[in-house]
Order: C-alpha cells, then structure tokens, then sequence
C-alpha cells in the first residue's frame, strides 16, 4: 500500500530541493521544487505501489528543474544597477553552486543524482545513460574537481 503523499512531501522534500538547486541554482529551486510536487501529485494515483519513489521524484525535480532554467532563461529582469555579486539567500552557499555548475555535464550530474539526490550508481547511470562505473568515475572525478576548486575545501586543504 502507497503512504499518503503528505508523507512523501515531508520525506523527500529536501532531497527534490537538493537536485532543483544543482540544476538551477538558489534562486530559482523553489519554482522547480513546486512544480516537481505538483507533477508528482498528478501522477501519484498511477504510481505502482512496489516503484523508488525516490528515484521517481528525482527525475521529476531533474525535468521540472530544466523547464524552469528555460522558461527563466526566457525572461528579461528589468533592474535598476547591476550587482557584483548575488547575495547569499537564506545562507545559501552560492560559491558551491558556482564550483558545481563548472563541471562539466556528465559530472555535475552525477555528483547531484548520487551525492545530493542519494540515488544509487545503477539509477543515476539509467538517468543519465551507460554504466553504473562511469557514472561512478564521473562523480568521482566531479568531487575530486570540487575539491580543488571550491573554496571552503581549497582552504581546508591549505591548513
């Protein structure tokens, strides 16, 4: 029998805004992180009892989170001054999104779905197609590159 899908908000609400915010940063996961609760609702109903819901909502929020960086892309921002620099939201860490949006596709993908999103190596090489150990070695060498490139781990190194 599947829970109420209350419950499944409350236990995987945080790992959807994980993956929304590595595919489109702090600003916009909110959206994305709405509209994947809202696709999932609608199709919840058709869910087979026994699937990952896990694994299922993270496909949700991965295409929800593209259709939300398109139609954004879309949009003109009328603005007074342009900043420097964003300013943090909430204490988000907005160098970390910048370390992980540099990688590269295959890697930041991977470094979401499995280290953000918990989704095993065998789900994260169907999402993103071939091999569970390349989708493994991709997450690894992305997290080697965070390591060298992000700055909270470039000064730990240094100490």
């Amino acid at each position: 029998m599947k829970q109420p899908f209350e419950r499944v908000v409350v236990e995987h609400g945080a790992t959807v805004l994980r993956v929304c915010r590595s595919v489109v940063g702090p600003v916009d996961a909110d959206d994305a992180w709405s509209e994947t609760f809202l696709s999932a609702l609608r199709a919840y109903p058709d869910l087979p009892a026994d699937a990952n819901v896990e694994a299922w909502l993270v496909t949700i929020a991965r295409r929800r989170s593209i259709d939300v960086a398109r139609r954004t892309a879309r949009q003109a921002v009328p603005v007074a001054e342009l900043p420097e620099r964003t300013a943090p939201a909430d204490g988000r860490d907005l160098d970390l999104w910048a370390a992980l949006a540099a990688l590269p596709d295959k890697q930041r993908r991977s470094v979401t779905y499995h280290h953000l999103g918990g989704l095993p190596y065998d789900e994260v090489a169907s999402l993103l197609g071939g091999t569970s150990a390349a989708a493994r070695r991709a997450a690894a060498d992305g997290v080697a590159t965070l390591r060298r490139t992000y700055p909270r781990f470039a000064e730990e190194g240094e100490q």
